[in-house]
């Protein structure tokens, strides 16, 4: 059996963990066996069954109460206890910040191996063997999982998910709680709301400091809009307050993967393509056609971004 860790926000399994329950399909049908995904905290039954749409045929519920608020200490005993009473040998998670936490403390508690940044299936010719992303995307490594136990934390877009008509059978359980468990504890939660969350977006429109000034953002968000795009900007912009901390993207920020990404006056620093280069496609919009982002580009265009930004926006608009 192939167990999956998820996550849930807002009562539903988030995008990036239908990602991996659908990862964990595809080695299950490798291995002839079947996947059972993991949920803890405050869910709603239906959306739970919908990760059958994504390969999974059955999903734990650990719903307790003492677990509404993401706890990586007791979510990591929930996830060690639930793989010793179910035998699972094999562990899959979207790679995420609050995942690596859980996944680290569970792998001591399992003696597990742990391989993070996975991004493809596992060659299974010759042992157990992942392909994983090393020096922030800039090259890769074949590892091999000797562990009787193996977690694997998969980047998104490792695979491109099929839904099916299928649902899920959900279980409720009841883990062991123990109070040390809850030494630390979550005491308020402020989430940025009315918008497309960074690490589930697949498209993603950023801007640096070519757009010069917080009062020039809006063809951006106007791009952003007509697309149905997260927005995002480079580290300075966001040290100078033009836009929302949580917005910095970059090997200091927030990490993505999106299937697009337009780099709206950004120059291309190192620290900031650590943080995009998994992107499937990146496009460049800056007016320096010496600019280093244009290298890393799929697609790059040389111009003033307060021009071609609202040709862009009624191109798409008109195509809709």
């Amino acid at each position: 059996m192939i167990l999956i860790f998820t996550e849930i926000a807002d009562g539903a399994i988030k995008k990036s963990s239908l990602e991996a329950i659908y990862y964990g399909s595809k080695v299950a049908e490798m291995m002839d066996t079947t996947v059972t995904a993991l949920a803890i905290g405050n869910a709603d039954a239906a959306e739970l069954e919908k990760a059958g749409n994504f390969g999974a045929t059955n999903i734990l519920h650990a719903n307790d109460t003492k677990l509404t608020s993401p706890n990586s200490m007791a979510y990591a005993s929930v996830l060690a206890e639930t793989v010793k009473n179910t035998g699972a040998k094999v562990i899959i998670t979207a790679k995420s910040s609050f995942a690596d936490a859980v996944i680290a403390r569970a792998a001591g508690a399992l003696k597990a191996a742990v391989v993070g940044n996975v991004t493809e299936l596992p060659n299974m010719s010759n042992g157990f063997q992942v392909k994983v992303s090393i020096f922030t995307g800039k090259a890769f490594a074949d590892v091999k999982v000797n562990g009787d136990v193996k977690i694997l934390a998969i980047k998104k877009n490792a695979v491109a998910p099929i839904e099916n008509n299928n649902s899920a059978a959900v279980e409720n359980i009841s883990p062991s709680l123990y109070e040390n468990l809850f030494s630390a504890k979550v005491t308020e939660t402020i989430k940025a709301t009315g918008m497309i969350s960074l690490p589930e977006a697949d498209l993603v429109v950023s801007g640096g400091r070519g757009m010069k000034g917080p009062e020039n953002w809006q063809p951006l968000l106007d791009l952003a809009d007509a697309l149905g795009a997260a927005t995002a900007c480079s580290k300075p912009v966001s040290d100078l307050d033009w836009r929302p901390h949580h917005e910095h993207v970059g090997q200091t920020g927030v990490k993505v993967s999106p299937n697009l990404y337009i780099a709206c006056g950004i120059s291309g620093a190192i620290q900031h393509l650590a943080g995009v280069n998994s992107s499937k496609v990146l496009v460049v919009i800056n007016k320096d056609p010496e600019a280093p982002f244009f290298k890393a580009a799929d697609y790059g265009i040389v111009g003033d971004v307060f021009e071609i930004l609202p040709k862009l926006t009624k191109a798409i608009l008109a195509n809709k």
